[in-house]
């Protein structure tokens, strides 16, 4: 088992829902990023996700889309992003450490080499946004290879048999799309349908759900934790760093881990 699968066993086990949390390496720029990084493992999330900076994110929506643009202006490249985790992870070893990356950094290395280096800067898997369950083998192979877990992620629109092999091509969790579209914070979303949608995926999937677009803040994560097994949360966060407000990153991220427990506290008394 990776330590991803180990982190979200341990979750279940104490009848925790996981905070996920995503920043972009080198946004607004390094030194910034690394406290917005520190600030989100410190308050409260049990998941970090780094962002990989890529020229054509097509996933992402303006604001993170603006933290990929800027960080390689800044001159963020792989070594940077796994220097980060290294550092990281060695302060903080208790919280698995994904990269959020497109495809195409990894092909450009070489598969067998990213992974390689990866798990050199105790990297713990990949989210890969962009990669079709039906193509993953190859980059499968090699994660299970070096002990790293491979998230791949489904969508409103996936059907049963699409989330079968989702479910199949990924090693410990999924990555549900609350909505269609683009990342982005929302004022609202649609809580009934994707309900349905989770009822859907836990028919076919017994792995662990977690979702993302779109949370912003604790009402989001309370009624996801409702359904789901983690709450990933991105633009809001990246949103904060970008404007260097660091206290109500930190502010933010207490909160929305509330959300999270709230719910957890309120299951255990029913």
């Amino acid at each position: 088992m990776t330590f991803l699968g180990e982190k979200l066993k341990k979750l279940k086990e104490e009848g925790r829902k996981a905070l996920v949390g995503y920043m972009m390496v080198g946004y607004p720029d390094y030194d910034t990023s690394l406290k917005a990084f520190e600030i989100l493992l410190s308050e409260g999330v049990d998941i970090l996700e780094l962002g990989f900076p890529f020229s054509d994110p097509v996933a992402d929506g303006p604001t993170i889309q603006l933290a990929h643009e800027v960080a390689l202006k800044n001159g963020i490249t792989s070594k940077e992003v796994f220097e980060t985790a290294r550092r990281l992870k060695v302060n903080f070893p208790e919280v698995p450490i994904v990269l959020m990356t497109y495809y195409n950094p990894i092909f450009r290395m070489g598969l067998e080499r990213f992974c390689e280096r990866a798990k050199e800067n105790l990297v713990d898997g990949f989210i890969v946004p962009d990669l079709p369950p039906e193509e993953s083998g190859p980059l499968k192979e090699a994660t299970n290879n070096y002990e790293l877990s491979l998230v791949l992620l489904a969508s409103p629109t996936s059907t049963e048999k699409r989330l079968k092999l989702i479910c199949t091509m990924s090693d410990d969790m999924v990555y549900f799309v609350s909505v269609t579209g683009t990342t982005g914070a929302r004022r609202e979303l649609p809580f009934e349908e994707l309900e349905e949608n989770l009822k859907r995926y836990k028919s076919v999937c017994s792995k662990p759900v977690v979702v993302g677009f779109g949370v912003s803040k604790r009402e989001h994560a309370e009624r996801i934790s409702a359904v789901a097994d983690g709450v990933v949360v991105g633009s809001l966060f990246v949103r904060l760093a970008g404007k260097r407000d660091l206290k109500y990153l930190a502010e933010a991220v207490r909160d929305l881990s509330k959300g999270v427990k709230h719910f957890q506290i309120k299951e255990r008394n029913l």
